[in-house]
């Protein structure tokens, strides 16, 4: 079996097509997205309609539920607050009830049977909530204490760090997909992870994918998107905003 793991794709549609239109010379088997499918990229809609009509299984990430309900104080530095919940609005505004109501009603994560030796453990952040940051350098019990839950499963799968790698500690697995949309580890193309499961057998790897972010760019100019200065440099560069 193999599966495809992506994430944080943040309204950049292009970018999500380029990682579909690889998957589709892939033998994949299922799909799953992460989360953080609308906000702070320069069409929201598009790559929500695109995940909404792909046979993926999605699940919550903490930039949905900013925009079903706005990004509250004590969640970003002050000094951004004010400007993401004008990005925030600027995404509502292109979005419908009904895809402010499926982003609202999604799981905050998918325990998987894999086979019959192996469970998968998928959620954006941390078991317990949409927004701790477990960095990829952290030490490897760091990220068993923080990433394991309850579920003692074979392989976990987050996200939100926007920096993918494949970590193999003791019998488990442990997975970031990176970023579709932002990636933020100092390479521009969308990153996802390819699972293999055979029987009791599992690896992973890190694919990464070329896309015309020169395009993207001139949306967010085009659109006039708040703070699109910030968010095309991140688009070029592949950096963390600063």
């Amino acid at each position: 079996m193999q599966i495809a793991l992506i994430s944080d794709i943040h309204g950049n549609a292009r970018a999500l097509k380029a990682v579909l239109n690889d998957l589709k010379t892939k033998n994949i088997q299922q799909l799953y997205v992460l989360g953080d499918i609308c906000y702070r990229g320069p069409e929201p809609k598009n790559s929500l309609e695109t995940v909404r009509s792909s046979p993926a299984k999605v699940l919550k990430g903490n930039a949905d539920e900013w925009v079903v309900r706005g990004v509250k104080k004590g969640e970003v530095p002050d000094k951004v607050l004010a400007l993401m919940n004008q990005e925030r609005e600027w995404t509502l505004e292109r979005l419908t009830k009904d895809d402010i109501r499926y982003l609202e009603n999604l799981p905050d994560s998918f325990v998987e049977t894999l086979s019959e030796s192996i469970t998968m453990h998928a959620f954006h952040a941390v078991p317990d909530n949409l927004f701790d940051v477990v960095p990829a350098d952290a030490p490897d019990d760091v990220l068993e204490e923080k990433l394991t839950g309850e579920y003692d499963a074979d392989v976990i799968v987050y996200s939100h760090i926007h920096t993918p790698f494949v970590r193999k500690i003791g019998k488990k697995l442990f997975i970031n997909t990176g970023s579709v949309g932002l990636p933020f580890d100092g390479d521009p193309r969308p990153s996802y992870v390819l699972l293999q499961v055979h029987g009791s057998d599992v690896s992973a790897s890190v694919e990464r994918v070329t896309y015309d972010n020169e395009r993207v760019m001139r949306q967010y100019d085009a659109n006039d998107y708040p703070n699109r200065e910030q968010m095309k440099t991140v688009v070029r560069t592949g950096k963390k905003p600063s």
